[in-house]
């Protein structure tokens, strides 16, 4: 095991994030011995796992606890803690609202589809759908036209795209903005979605999806 433990701890660390069906990152989610043990290791240096049942991923973050003595004394980290200008967080907190609030919402109806559908009461219960199968993307000229006057213009919000897609949040591909490995893993899904649903943003995307419905 220990052996085990080193490669993954040291694979979490080097990547940063390791896909959900690698062998290691399985016996993680399912050996619970396992996954005490990296538990502790990461605690160690430091280190908490991050994982969810809807995200394709595994990654690795700092405890709480540390980042203080990582990122300083003051306020300056709590919102720039990865180098981001007010504008790109800004960015990342709509990327993350247009594509995993709708795919969250894709996972779950799938799921309950298929427990309403399994005529076998003992059967195991199936993995959540990942990937493009549930997450859509969204064409940067939409994603432009809607939000450049308030992020500062196309040539902005381009680097900032670029800066996202380097630090793992997103992936561009042919213009189409898609779920990076890291955007359903960093954001803290049960205390953001309650915010951005609740809050401006959620007001702005329904009169979005009002405009956009047909007469």
């Amino acid at each position: 095991m220990d052996n085990a433990l080193s490669i993954l701890s040291a694979r979490l660390i080097a990547h940063r994030f390791i896909p959900r069906n690698d062998p290691l990152a399985r016996r993680a989610l399912v050996d619970e011995d396992f996954r005490r043990s990296l538990d502790h290791r990461l605690a160690e240096v430091g280190l908490v796992l991050l994982e969810n049942p809807y995200a394709e991923y595994l990654a690795v973050a700092l405890a709480e606890d540390m980042n203080a003595f990582v990122f300083g004394d003051g306020d300056t980290w709590l919102s720039n803690n990865m180098g981001l200008p007010r504008d790109a967080i800004a960015l990342l907190v709509v990327l993350w609202a247009r594509i995993i609030l709708p795919k969250r919402e894709r996972q779950i109806a799938r799921a309950e589809k298929e427990r309403e559908g399994q005529s076998d009461m003992f059967g195991a219960e199936k993995p959540l759908a990942q990937g493009e199968d549930v997450s859509v993307g969204i064409p940067e000229d939409a994603l432009y036209a809607d939000f450049r006057e308030k992020l500062g213009g196309k040539t902005r919000m381009n680097t900032n795209l670029g800066q996202l897609a380097r630090l793992g949040f997103i992936e561009r591909r042919n213009k189409v903005i898609l779920e990076g490995p890291l955007l359903d893993l960093m954001l803290d899904y049960a205390s953001l979605a309650p915010r951005v649903i609740e809050g401006a943003l959620g007001e702005v995307l329904k009169r979005r999806a009002a405009d956009a419905a047909p007469e």
